[in-house]
């Protein structure tokens, strides 16, 4: 549904921000706007409990998401940055600039870290509803990424923010842009969270296929026995129980001497957990030469065998695993496990997919500073042997499953993109003018709404 425009527009003289309503003015945020105003006093009392709100606690569409309690003698040297209502939080580093979020009746104490910037709006020319929405448009925040300096973590400082103009409408349309667009968006955010629910019950789904499969078989008729594994409960009575160590071989990797040039750039894959990212392993981020081969820890794994990821901080949650379909280098972070059985080794892939947590905690290190899977753990570890012939038919089994469930998450993925770039969008074009909602009424027919979103093949589908 098309929105209508201001009858009139003038020139703002902001490259980047175009034609504004007529009426509108362009003031230099820090004329209507204070920033950083309030910090914890160094003499606060030990024992004042405070709410410390990281980068990481914050999202531009769901807001505040978590704080950490501490007593300020035990609160991170950062947390002196105190927040009021309807401030708005905007993050200066760059890589974290989805962390921008109003703020909504906090709590007593609250501060931030010093990676925010706390924008505090002057209530007699600014409301804090239309400076939060101004903050997440895509012109401000691109003025932002474009006044950022650095390489590692580029950052803008809170007093370039406090330099950009911005479009200033009359109080009173201000507050029926925020209203419009508290309708607008909550609607929009409803959508998406369904679509992330349905993405979750994929993968809940897709879990419990996998690992029905790997332990049951494809035939729900087949004899079962004990199989002496609490989590793996019974399996068929004709596939065998077996240890891991007796079913592959285990190699490791290393790292060539940064500092010698000879080693690098050459056109042996040298795989390291960043490259981790798909099943199929083809390559690396970084290669070596034949010489680092010969002269380095790290050794030739042949293609075909199982990559794990054996020392990372990702192994608090998962195991990052794939098949190399060349042959590659690893290094020292990584195990490579050579089966006997080649086809075993994509088996024994969706028998880690299916049983992952279980897996990690009989596999992962307790109590070192990285997380790590130990050799010993993983050797000993009871793997389910079926036929050969059956191991052929679960593989294509779930390579088939795999393909469809990958396939509806896409599906939901695209769409909750669509609707965040809606969402962004139409905050970009009701903050700046493109469309004018003074006359705008929450309707109480809603099907108009929902036509459009249908419409625009974002619906959702469970």
């Amino acid at each position: 549904m098309s929105r209508p425009k201001y009858l009139e527009y003038k020139d703002s003289e902001i490259e980047w921000l175009g034609d504004l309503p007529s009426h509108w003015r362009t003031i230099p945020l820090k004329r209507v706007a204070s920033c950083n105003d309030s910090v914890l006093s160094e003499k606060t009392p030990e024992n004042t409990l405070i709410e410390y709100v990281e980068i990481s606690d914050v999202d531009s569409v769901l807001g505040i998401t978590g704080s950490t309690a501490h007593p300020f003698s035990e609160a991170p040297s950062r947390a002196r940055r105190r927040v009021r209502d309807q401030d708005v939080l905007v993050s200066t580093v760059r890589t974290y600039l989805k962390a921008i979020t109003p703020v909504r009746n906090p709590p007593p104490n609250m501060v931030v870290s010093t990676g925010f910037a706390v924008i505090r709006p002057d209530f007699n020319h600014l409301t804090g509803g239309f400076l939060g929405y101004l903050f997440r448009s895509e012109w401000i925040i691109s003025e932002i990424i474009a006044r950022s300096v650095g390489v590692s973590y580029p950052a803008i400082n809170a007093s370039d923010i406090m330099q950009l103009s911005v479009p200033i409408p009359q109080q009173q349309e201000q507050v029926v842009i925020s209203c419009f667009l508290d309708h607008e968006t909550a609607k929009i955010d409803a959508l998406i969270h369904e679509q992330q629910r349905l993405i979750e019950l994929l993968q809940e789904k897709r879990q419990a296929v996998i690992s029905h499969a790997v332990t049951k078989g494809l035939d729900p008729t087949v004899a079962m026995k004990d199989s002496g594994v609490e989590w793996l409960g019974e399996v068929p009575a004709h596939w065998s129980v077996e240890p891991l160590k007796y079913l592959c071989s285990f190699s490791g990797g290393g790292t060539p001497a940064k500092e010698n040039l000879e080693y690098w750039n050459g056109d042996i894959p040298w795989v390291s957990p960043k490259d981790m990212k798909s099943f199929r392993i083809s390559g690396s981020k970084d290669k070596i030469t034949g010489l680092a081969l010969n002269e380095s820890s790290t050794s030739l794994v042949k293609a075909g065998a199982l990559l794990m990821v054996v020392r990372s901080g990702i192994l608090q949650r998962t195991i990052p695993i794939g098949i190399n379909s060349v042959d590659v280098t690893l290094n020292q972070d990584m195990k490579a496990l050579r089966f006997k059985n080649p086809d075993f080794a994509e088996y024994f892939a969706y028998f880690i997919k299916g049983y992952e947590p279980s897996l990690l905690i009989e596999w992962r290190k307790q109590g070192a500073t990285v997380e790590s899977i130990e050799q010993e753990y993983l050797g000993e570890s009871l793997t389910l042997v079926p036929p050969l012939n059956e191991v052929a038919k679960i593989i294509e089994h779930l390579s088939h499953a795999d393909q469809r469930y990958g396939s509806l998450q896409a599906e939901a993925k695209k769409s909750s993109a669509m609707l965040l770039e809606r969402r962004s969008a139409l905050i970009s074009a009701a903050v700046t003018g493109k469309i004018d909602v003074r006359n705008w009424q929450s309707p109480a027919d809603e099907s108009a709404f929902d036509e459009e979103v249908r419409q625009a093949g974002m619906e959702v589908t469970v």
